[in-house]
């Protein structure tokens, strides 16, 4: 079944010009990238978006970091699209992650984990919905 899910490279990888490679990972999995958008995420986006952290000790760390630097939000297409992409990111942990992940290949360490994926196909619409609109969509 096709699905759509949703991605961010985070700061850490765009600041050390990996979209690019971070892209030819995810089209090597067989998902598409149907819309792409880099943007500086704003306080505001940052706290929405984590908004399920709010209550954790890392929370204000962690809005801080994605405000850091640019991001490149992105909606993903294909075959079982949320379970796949998460195979292709890895553990949060790049220690933990299997070779050939984008996590074990680019992150630096649990928090500087280079890219986010959506954990649900219920979250992936939540998500996609807080940076596109369907018309930027182009599948």
């Amino acid at each position: 079944m096709t699905e759509r899910t949703f991605s961010i490279i985070k700061p850490d990888a765009t600041q050390r010009n990996l979209t690019g490679a971070i892209n030819a990972m995810i089209e090597a999995a067989g998902l598409r990238i149907v819309a792409q958008r880099r943007i500086l995420m704003t306080k505001e986006q940052a706290e929405d978006f984590y908004d399920v952290h709010r209550e954790r000790p890392f929370y204000g760390e962690l809005v801080e970091f994605m405000t850091s630097a640019p991001v490149v939000v992105q909606v993903l297409e294909g075959p079982n699209a949320v379970v796949r992409y998460r195979e292709v990111m890895g553990a949060t942990n790049p220690a933990d992650a299997a070779e050939g992940t984008i996590r074990k290949a680019h992150a630096l360490s649990v928090g500087e984990n280079s890219v986010h994926g959506s954990d649900s196909l219920e979250n992936a619409k939540i998500e996609i919905a807080q940076f596109f609109d369907e018309g930027d969509i182009v599948g």
